[in-house]
């Protein structure tokens, strides 16, 4: 079994990758952990998120995605604002995306480090695969057990030193590795981040219902936005950080180094009467790289034409006027929606 020193080399080079965050555990889940998530695909709470109960005898248990895996390497890379991220939520007149995607794609920027570090593991003859969030892999429980931080009360995980803001990567490998101690759950007695919750997302306290959550609404949905959650939608336009700003371990937490992470001017506040003038074309463009790209101009334009309906701006209804003779019926129904929010004004 691969000891201290070269656990410590291991962490030495994601370090100098940029990593924040490096923690080692068996490449296994405990019994408790398959049965939240079938828990939670038992009771629709993944709304349309079809490809979790596809293959979630994958997700629950890490050998059944690999069986050569004997250990995981949990990995944290730091994307902390550095920033109120909550600043926008009080500009009507601009759309607040999320502050994770605001430049590029993190995936493909933590997929070339892990590949970079996984070099060094297969160099010693061992077998190595890498995951960024896109495979059936449940990266939270793995984080806590390799000791990044604990699952906090907002499913998300929380780090003494980070805060809620580390994105996740893994590298399974074939290295037997000594495991590294839990991390222990400090949300104490703070209900901060469910407090938060603009939709209620949270029927108690680690459980969430994505159908209810903004960042799902807006990213993943594919379809009308239910009424009942667009005025509280308010003007986020592209996922919700409002549970991870308000924890109050983001204290701790310093601000990303990450160049290619650091908020676009364009991203940062960006005009609604300017985005609701985007096309398909002018759309890709504009979030070539971007992961705001994955969710489509209609969808999109879509939450744009939401945040306009609840901007109390006069200003803005020629945009919703126009978008509500948008070709795509779905943008059109949000537009008509607008341009009906404004005429109260």
């Amino acid at each position: 079994m691969a000891g201290a020193d070269l656990k410590a080399k291991i962490a030495a080079r994601a370090e100098v990758l940029g990593f924040a965050a490096t923690g080692f555990t068996r490449a296994s889940l405990p019994p408790e952990r398959r049965r939240w998530l079938q828990d939670f695909l038992t009771a629709g709470h993944h709304g349309t998120m079809g490809w979790m109960a596809e293959r979630a005898e994958q997700r629950a248990d890490p050998q059944m995605l690999w069986p050569e895996a004997l250990s995981v390497i949990s990995l944290g890379f730091s994307y902390a604002p550095g920033m109120d991220s909550l600043e926008n939520l009080r500009k009507p007149e601009v759309g607040n995306i999320s502050v994770y995607a605001r430049n590029r794609d993190y995936h493909d920027i933590i997929k070339g480090k892990l590949k970079h570090l996984a070099q060094y593991i297969a160099a010693l003859g061992e077998g190595v695969k890498v995951f960024v969030d896109t495979a059936p892999v449940m990266e939270k429980p793995l984080a806590e057990q390799a000791g990044l931080g604990w699952q906090g009360k907002h499913t998300n995980l929380v780090s003494r030193e980070h805060g809620s803001w580390l994105f996740l990567g893994e590298i399974f490998t074939t290295l037997d590795i000594a495991p590294d101690t839990p991390a222990e759950d400090h949300c104490g007695t703070c209900h901060a981040c469910l407090s938060a919750c603009p939709t209620d997302a949270f029927p108690a306290p680690y459980r969430l219902d994505a159908r209810r959550c903004i960042s799902y609404l807006t990213i993943e949905h594919d379809g009308p936005i239910p009424e009942e959650f667009r005025i509280a939608m308010g003007n986020r336009i592209y996922g919700c950080d409002d549970c991870l700003a308000v924890c109050p371990w983001n204290k701790f937490a310093a601000a990303g180094h990450e160049v290619k992470l650091h908020h676009r001017e364009d991203l940062t506040a960006p005009l609604l009467a300017e985005l609701a003038l985007l096309d398909d074309a002018a759309f890709r463009e504009k979030f070539s790289g971007s992961p705001v790209k994955r969710s489509g101009r209609n969808r999109f334009v879509r939450n744009v034409a939401i945040a306009i309906g609840n901007s109390a701006a006069p200003a803005l209804l020629p945009s919703a006027l126009a978008l509500a003779a948008d070709e795509n019926a779905m943008v059109a129904e949000a537009g008509a929606w607008a341009v009906r929010r404004l005429s109260l004004n």
